[in-house]
């Protein structure tokens, strides 16, 4: 029988392996009396890729501590950021980023009957959650909301309003997911801080913030959408994995800027170990080049690396394999004919006339909604004005 976790064991579980926390305090306080409610959001716009198991072998981390931990899967921010997700694929984007997260977190052995899975648009288009949007804008400059979104949502030299609103609505969500922390890659750090600041304007309680590093591309810098080979996709197959790293950044004796050492660091190791804690880390090679490594800890590997022990074509075989065999459990399970047709219609591409054609009803779509929120919204609010203004002049005659 495992052993029940102290408060100080829960909070050290909570906080390990992150880059950054915002309102410990919160954190303490919250725990001093029951335990946690988190949250961590993911917008529905490109394939996933390796680097998500960084958040969720934290889910992991969370629900060992005992807290009660709530998946988004935010379509509609999906939609926000510069139409990244097409209104029409909405629907199967979101259902295919639910399958691929499940797999992840059953690869590693997450429960995911502890977790609480939600869809954006299931609460986001209600009234309550309107007015309060409104509210936000209300109060907000395009300054600050351009700001608060300028790590994660697209930048462009004339950015749509909807990219503007994306994190006021991701601020927003804390509220009415009903958590006390909101979890996230330390590039939506600007984002945490304006929903610390603008949620106890609207009078709600400040939240949390916990982030974990961000992963670097194997090229040596951000992965892109736009670069293929940046990243891996988590149904890449094995051959293409191996091409993928065959090719990255990896310089003999480099340990300060080398993709492929963050990747066995923040993804693999973590991940690994939680289904084997004895897991090592294991180079093949021919008895003629000296037989196989193998290494227990990441940092073997970094310093075998710096005092150029382990050559970047070892390195580089040895990742790759390692990859492979953590993505495995989920090409296994979108072997599965269904879902590789959810796959396959959620990323359909399609021409620039077809695109354009989307783009103008998309747009129209959007406009109809907004015209009929804002609507909606006006009638709301001069009703209860009205209603106030009735009573005050009742409760002074």
């Amino acid at each position: 029988m495992a052993t029940k976790l102290n408060t100080d064991e829960k909070i050290a579980l909570i906080t390990r392996n992150l880059q950054e926390t915002l309102g410990l305090d919160i954190v303490k306080n919250v725990m001093a009396e029951r335990d946690l409610n988190v949250y961590w959001g993911t917008a529905t716009t490109g394939k996933p890729h390796i680097a998500y198991f960084v958040p969720m072998s934290k889910i992991a981390d969370f629900l060992k501590a005992d807290c009660h931990v709530t998946v988004l899967f935010a379509d509609l921010h999906g939609y926000l950021d510069n139409m990244k997700a097409p209104w029409e694929q909405l629907a199967l984007r979101t259902k295919y980023y639910e399958h691929l997260i499940k797999a992840m977190l059953v690869s590693i052995g997450v429960s995911i009957a502890k977790l609480k899975f939600v869809v954006g648009t299931d609460y986001q288009l209600s009234r309550e959650y309107t007015l309060d949007a409104y509210k936000l804008l209300a109060m907000t400059s395009e300054h600050d909301a351009r700001k608060a979104g300028a790590e994660v949502v697209k930048q462009v030299e004339s950015p749509m309003m909807s990219g503007l609103v994306y994190p006021l609505l991701q601020a927003l969500d804390e509220e009415y997911l009903k958590v006390d922390a909101q979890f996230g890659g330390v590039d939506q750090r600007k984002i945490f801080t304006f929903a610390q600041d603008a949620l106890p304007q609207l009078g709600y309680k400040k939240r949390a913030h916990f982030m974990n590093p961000m992963v670097t591309g194997l090229r040596g810098s951000k992965m892109s959408a736009s670069d293929p080979d940046s990243k891996v996709d988590l149904l890449d197959d094995r051959e293409t994995v191996k091409r993928k790293i065959t090719k990255a950044f990896c310089e003999l004796g480099n340990v300060e800027n080398n993709p492929l050492l963050e990747f066995l660091k923040i993804v693999v190791f973590p991940a690994r170990t939680l289904t084997n804690p004895d897991y090592k880390f294991v180079v093949t090679r021919a008895e003629k080049f000296g037989g196989d490594l193998s290494f227990s800890t990441y940092q073997e590997i970094e310093d075998a690396f710096r005092e150029q022990k382990l050559h970047p074509t070892d390195l580089k075989m040895g990742t790759a394999d390692a990859i492979n065999a953590l993505l495995e459990p989920i090409r296994e399970t979108f072997q599965n004919a269904e879902l590789q047709k959810l796959a396959a219609d959620a990323y359909t591409e399609r021409s620039a006339e077809s695109d354009a054609a989307v783009s103008e009803k998309d747009a129209k779509i959007a406009a109809k909604a907004a015209a009929k929120a804002a609507k909606i919204a006006a009638t709301k609010a001069f009703k209860l004005a009205k209603a106030e203004a009735e009573a005050a002049v009742t409760s002074k005659a």
